[in-house]
Order: structure tokens, then sequence, then C-alpha cells
């Protein structure tokens, strides 16, 4: 449909997307079991919980997880496992962000695309604790209220026919389709 001048915009206040970001990272934590360690069995993070929290241009993922860590002692004679909770905060800009977003309304929310994972687990320097490697991945976003503004026409809709209503197509020729083919593309 071409633009007429009769046409008038519009602001509309709408929730939408107006942040959006991801943060890869390696971070390290050094576990001290009650015991001596000979060598590392192995190491695993469970029970990642976490929230997201709107802090000015970035949003924080804040949250705790559980390192275990099973290990031999005592000249690799006896095995335990180590447990620990860590409290961990990570920063994650946001690489898209609308400014005119209404900031009061903006609600926040994170998904770990990648779950804490343990990648490499040594035996510290002085020999009385572990060392493990961790490494994560998170995406935000942010939702809040803002302003999209649209071309509306005064005379309403009751004028436009869809017969008459050009969307700036080639206006090919779709009788020659099949469309079973088109089913099975579908399907």
């Amino acid at each position: 449909m071409p633009i007429d001048q009769d046409l008038q915009c519009r602001e509309i206040l709408t929730k939408a997307v107006c942040g959006k970001g991801r943060k890869f990272s390696h971070v390290s934590h050094t576990v001290t079991p009650p015991n001596e360690p000979s060598s590392i069995l192995g190491a695993w993070i469970i029970n990642n919980q976490y929230e997201a929290v709107k802090s000015g241009e970035h949003v924080e993922v804040v949250g705790t997880y559980d390192i275990n860590i099973w290990y031999s002692y005592d000249r690799n004679t006896k095995t335990d496992v180590a447990k620990e909770t860590v409290s961990y905060v990570e920063a994650v800009p946001l690489s898209y962000l609308d400014k005119k977003h209404k900031a009061a309304t903006a609600e926040v929310s994170a998904v770990a695309t990648q779950e804490p994972n343990c990648v490499e687990a040594t035996i510290s320097s002085n020999g009385s604790g572990v060392v493990i490697r961790v490494e994560r991945e998170f995406a935000v976003e942010m939702v809040a209220e803002t302003k999209v503004c649209v071309i509306v026409n005064p005379n309403g809709c009751s004028d436009l026919d869809d017969k008459t209503v050009d969307f700036g197509g080639e206006g090919g020729d779709y009788e020659d389709l099949d469309p079973e083919l088109l089913e099975d593309e579908v399907n």
C-alpha cells in the first residue's frame, strides 16, 4: 500500500526485549579437603542455582553451586569426597540496549547456556588443596516498557480490501505449485 498523506503516526507503549547479552567465562576455585590429597579421581559441579539482577548497563547473575571432589589420600590407600558450596556473581554486559526503555519497568532474566562444568582439577602447589577450573556461560535478557512508532490510517481498515493491498511482492503465479510438495517440506 503506497504511503498516503492521510496516514498518521502513533506511539504505542508496549513491553519488549530492550536488552540482551551473553558471557562465557573461566573461573578457578580452591577447595581444601580434610585430608591432604594424593590424587584427584573426579570433580563435579552440581546444584547450580542463580537469579538475575539489573545493575546499571549490565545484568548480574548471582548464584551458588556445589563442588564435589573425589580424591585419594594417605598415599593412595583411602578415598573421600570433599564438598564445598561456592557463591558467584557474574556481570554480563548488555551488547544490545535500547536506551529509550523505561528503567523503572525493567525485568531481567538469565539462562545458563552452558551449566558450570569442571574442565580441570589439580592439586595445588602447596599440596593441601585442589584447584578447580570451571567454565560457564550465561545469556541474559531485559524486558521493559518502551515506545513503538506505527503508521496508522485515520480512515480505519474498512477501506482496505485484501485484493487492493500491495505488500510489495512480485505478484508471482502460485497456481502451478504442487500442494503435496509443500506439505512434504512442512512435515
